[in-house]
């Protein structure tokens, strides 16, 4: 096959790779019980970057995952997720006796995979932890090719190794992973589970894309991702502000919390906003919500409703819908959608606008010390009467080195609309997956406890 029709059948599979047949819903209490707590630290957090550093790489990664998302808008496969965009790192042990690593969190993507100390010279990502070595695991079982679970990965290429194992290739928009299948130990604070998981031996991808964590450990819709293995029926999760400003070195301090099964408390009070998922195209490993418009301070934006929803583009592939997601920093809005608020924003704070720092003529900036003062709030309507409110400070961000201008924090998309983490700061969101149902409310995020 040729190298870049190889490339492209790689990169259009899904992240699903195993079904576990291993009994772990009593740990994480799919409906009860303690459940999985995980503590988050945002990636950046010990970059030492400066503000203007930050909101680049958010920029940056923001528009790389929306330009892949749109690249392929069909929606006939799992849309792969562009893990160089995630943002948030959890923290845990792998084995017995336990290995450190660190993964990503994304709901955008199915699979736990985590790289080993097997990977081939020089073709993994460098990480901070050492790579986890499954023969030093009294626990680690490896998945057998004639094993069910590795004939149902029929979204990721999969064959039989030397050994009899089930060995696999997956394909991603930041380039290609490759290992074998296995199950092991996973102890999380809260607890410990048996998970399969993807033990990867060769990583062909851009370079940082992990940002230093060993792997990935997804929250999708898929039967390998955390949330399914354990037999969970929902997770939430609050993520606390990770811009900020200390003198010259601005910062991510930002971190949060993940909860899954019965450690996912319902949200109460009168400031919880519920709306129900709407249903993805098949196979999808995302999580997609009913907006129906936005609102700037009391002006609702003329923009038609069906600006959000999905669309056949041809039998069988469709775009479009808005996707509520983890692992990308920044919102963005189909054109007409940000045409509208950027049009609305623009007149509103014609007096206070300043020039964007490198001179871009199209970004929306004001002095920061202005924003709480001008900018008014932003409102997301979701079907059936729940709105997100987001304050300035959860759309606009510090983006030069003085920290001293502020600029709109939601960017324009072509095929669809995603609403990224940026906008989800200081908020609690529940995931209940057996009512098939989002819900919202605003929350200090710092004082929740793990």
């Amino acid at each position: 096959m040729a190298p870049t029709l190889l490339f492209l059948v790689l990169l259009c599979s899904s992240t699903a790779l195993i079904t576990s047949t291993n009994g772990v819903a009593a740990a994480a209490g799919a409906g009860g019980g303690t459940g999985l707590r995980m503590k988050l630290t945002h990636v950046d957090a010990n970059g030492n970057y400066t503000v203007a550093e930050l909101f680049r790489r958010a920029i940056v990664a923001s528009k790389e995952r929306l330009a892949f998302l749109d690249a392929f808008a069909g929606g006939g496969v799992g849309m792969p997720v562009h893990w160089a965009t995630l943002q948030y790192v959890a923290e845990y042990l792998i084995g017995d006796p336990p290995q450190r690593a660190a993964a990503l969190i994304d709901t955008g993507s199915d699979l736990i995979w985590t790289q080993c100390s097997t990977c081939l010279r020089k073709v993994c990502a460098r990480q901070t932890l050492p790579y986890y070595n499954s023969s030093a695991s009294n626990t680690f079982a490896a998945v057998p090719c004639a094993a069910r679970s590795c004939a149902a990965a029929s979204d990721i290429i999969h064959f039989c190794d030397l050994a009899g194992g089930c060995s696999v290739i997956a394909g991603y928009g930041a380039g290609v992973v490759a290992g074998s299948l296995g199950t092991d130990k996973f102890s999380f604070q809260s607890g410990s589970t048996a998970l399969a998981f993807g033990c990867v031996t060769f990583t062909r991808i851009i370079n940082g894309a992990l940002q230093g964590a060993s792997g990935i450990i997804g929250l999708g819709r898929g039967e390998l991702s955390l949330v399914s293995q354990i037999g969970a029926t929902r997770f939430s999760y609050c993520l606390t502000r990770y811009f900020h400003h200390d003198g010259e070195n601005g910062g991510a301090g930002g971190g949060g919390h993940l909860f899954v099964g019965g450690a996912a408390a319902s949200l109460g009070g009168e400031a919880v906003a519920r709306t129900a998922f709407v249903k993805g195209p098949k196979g999808s490993p995302f999580y997609y919500l009913p907006l129906v418009g936005l609102t700037v301070g009391n002006t609702r934006l003329p923009i038609p409703s069906t600006a959000f929803d999905f669309r056949e583009i041809a039998p069988g592939f469709m775009a479009g819908g808005v996707i509520i997601d983890s692992g990308t920093p920044f919102t963005s809005l189909v054109r007409n959608a940000y045409d509208a608020l950027a049009n609305e924003l623009s007149a509103r704070l014609n007096g206070s606008l300043v020039p964007a720092p490198g001179g871009d003529a199209d970004t929306l900036c004001v002095a920061r010390r202005d924003v709480a003062r001008v900018v008014p709030r932003l409102v997301f309507h979701f079907r059936g009467g729940a709105d997100m409110v987001l304050p300035p400070e959860n759309y606009w961000a510090p983006v030069d080195k003085a920290a001293a201008t502020a600029c709109l924090a939601i960017v324009g998309a072509g095929y669809r609309s995603v609403i990224g983490n940026f906008q989800q700061q200081n908020m609690h969101v529940l995931y209940d997956l057996a009512n098939a149902e989002f819900s919202f409310q605003p929350a200090d995020c710092t004082a929740l406890q793990i």
